[in-house]
């Protein structure tokens, strides 16, 4: 297991618009200056969160898995976020983690937010994803998933938890809370990655990604209400030493979820 680096890209996005979506992108992996492992977008990166999933849907071979694909093979970094699916006649929430070569793994929602109708326009995810990277165990989750910390629930499974959004302003600072949280009492790195602006339902968002410590509560990274690009190692020989200092995982509850 080596250090690992990673990149947020925190950035506003053009309402159902995945071409200008895939152009803003374009433009901030371009300001990226250094080697990078990992390369995270927001939730629904290519059109806002929508619950317009007819109009805004593409199939696992369309334009944005292609411009994801291409953007790994370019920089030699896994890319990661979520955007829109359809699959069998249904519609999904889905984060795609595209590596260099090209093969991808995924990861469908859990947690559908009701209070927007998620529900009721999506397919509910079945399982959770658990990927490897420079040795690293790495968990990526989908926004409303933060709020469900038995989803996330470390059992040795992964070292970094990442959570891609589309998380309001208004309910800014349980973002905040619940990411430290994370990190807490699963002894893992937590990044989380939010857009900023405003989208066409009158929701604002300002932003707060973020990389947070494994053990002291530290937050290493805050992002300012702007568009941003971040770049960090995250070292894992400080991840070790926490859990060899406190190895409380070893007292956890065995359970299953199902």
């Amino acid at each position: 297991m080596k250090d690992l680096t990673v990149s947020l890209l925190q950035s506003k996005l053009v309402w159902h618009d995945p071409a200008a979506n895939r152009a803003r992108f374009d433009a901030l992996i371009g300001r990226i200056a250094v080697p990078t492992d990992l390369i995270i977008l927001p939730e629904m990166f290519t059109t806002g969160f929508t619950m317009d999933a007819a109009a805004n849907a593409e199939p696992m071979d369309g334009p944005s898995m292609q411009w994801m694909r291409e953007k790994a093979g370019e920089t030699r970094a896994v890319v990661t976020g979520s955007l829109i699916i359809s699959e069998n006649g249904k519609y999904f929430n889905r984060l795609v983690w595209m590596t260099p070569s090209g093969a991808y793994q995924t990861y469908d929602k859990r947690h559908l937010f009701a209070m927007a109708g998620e529900h009721e326009h999506y397919e509910m995810g079945q399982k959770r994803l658990t990927v490897e990277l420079s040795g690293w165990k790495i968990c990526p989750l989908i926004c409303y998933d933060l709020r469900f910390p038995v989803w996330a629930r470390n059992t040795d499974a992964y070292d970094l938890l990442i959570y891609t959004a589309n998380w309001p302003d208004r309910r800014a600072y349980d973002w905040r809370t619940l990411l430290r949280a994370r990190a807490i009492e699963n002894q893992c790195y937590v990044v989380g990655v939010n857009r900023v602006g405003e989208d066409d339902s009158g929701h604002h968002y300002r932003g707060d990604s973020c990389i947070v410590d494994p053990g002291w509560r530290h937050v290493l990274f805050q992002a300012a209400e702007e568009e941003v690009v971040h770049t960090q190692t995250l070292s894992a020989a400080h991840l070790q030493d926490v859990r060899a200092k406190l190895p409380f995982l070893i007292d956890r509850d065995d359970f299953t979820i199902s």
